[in-house]
């Protein structure tokens, strides 16, 4: 995400002559998710790349797309994010003064590491210590399939393994190579068991103030940026899992239906859908299928 936004704010400079300077500060360097949520809202920031299921503390239809085993595949998160899901977050998006851009970029499908055992059943979960993202929808999904979820930021998630507050994560396979925690993991299993994306936003004060023209222009250019993204985190997937063979994690794959079997007698599709709302519940189902 960073290499292609780097490419588009040089690409903006140029075709502006330098009448818009974007500086990019990666990595948490401003602060936790939290903190810069509130900097852009307040205008202390002026744009920022949230997933939305860190944005759903503030904006709770943002974490629709996390649903656990909702999309069988890329296809059906595409067409969703580009269609009808995407245009109704983007409209919860606008109603708390942020201006989220038209290209959602990829955060992946998310795959559990362990450092103790492969998890290959809903079994495997029953009193796993599992870390989890500050996010309400995960900590609920790995509570019904009878884990421990351990939940904290990603900044903590490498000691937390370490010291071994929790035995296992979730996670992409990209941030599973770059945060090392094929360090302290020996087995990961590719549940793709949520989808989630990065919205790229501007905070609405500062947004009003910007030229029509130069809003055009910028958009353009951070869109194309999040389309490359997308192919890149596609073209790097197959590579990723042969990179982490090497460095030492044992893969294996899981049958699905068991996990959102037991997701179903748990009654979190109940409850999701009762949080997400019909409306919405109704509109991602039109994508992903019937869910639960």
């Amino acid at each position: 995400m960073n290499v292609r936004l780097k490419e588009a704010i040089a690409a903006i400079a140029a075709e502006t002559q330098g009448r818009v300077v974007i500086e990019l500060f990666p990595n948490n360097q401003l602060g936790s998710d939290s903190d810069m949520m509130s900097q852009v809202r307040s205008g202390a920031l002026e744009l920022a790349t949230f997933p939305g299921t860190v944005m759903s503390t503030l904006i709770p239809v943002t974490a629709i797309t996390g649903v656990g085993f909702a999309f069988s595949g890329y296809d059906k998160v595409w067409a969703a994010m580009d269609g009808a899901v995407g245009t109704h977050i983007r409209a919860a998006i606008e109603k708390v003064g942020l201006v989220p851009f038209s290209t959602v970029w990829d955060n992946g499908f998310r795959q559990i590491t362990t450092s103790t055992k492969p998890i290959r059943t809903p079994d495997d979960l029953k009193g796993f210590k599992i870390r989890v993202p500050v996010v309400p929808l995960w900590v609920s999904m790995f509570k019904t399939l009878g884990a421990a979820p351990v939940s904290l930021p990603l900044s903590e998630a490498y000691q937390a393994l370490q010291t071994k507050v929790a035995d296992g994560q979730e996670n992409p396979l990209a941030l599973i190579e770059s945060a090392k925690f094929y360090e302290v993991q020996k087995f990961c299993s590719l549940t793709n068991h949520s989808w989630d994306g990065f919205w790229f936003m501007a905070g609405g004060k500062v947004w009003k103030t910007v030229p029509a023209d130069l809003q055009q222009l910028i958009a353009k250019h951070i869109n194309a940026a999040g389309r490359k993204q997308r192919d890149d985190i596609a073209r790097a997937n197959t590579d990723l899992q042969k990179q982490l063979e090497g460095k030492g994690l044992t893969f294996n794959t899981v049958d699905n239906s068991a996990f959102q079997k037991a997701l179903v007698a748990g009654g979190f599709y109940t409850q999701a859908k009762e949080k997400f709302g019909p409306e919405a519940w109704a509109l991602l189902q039109q994508y992903a299928g019937q869910i639960g």
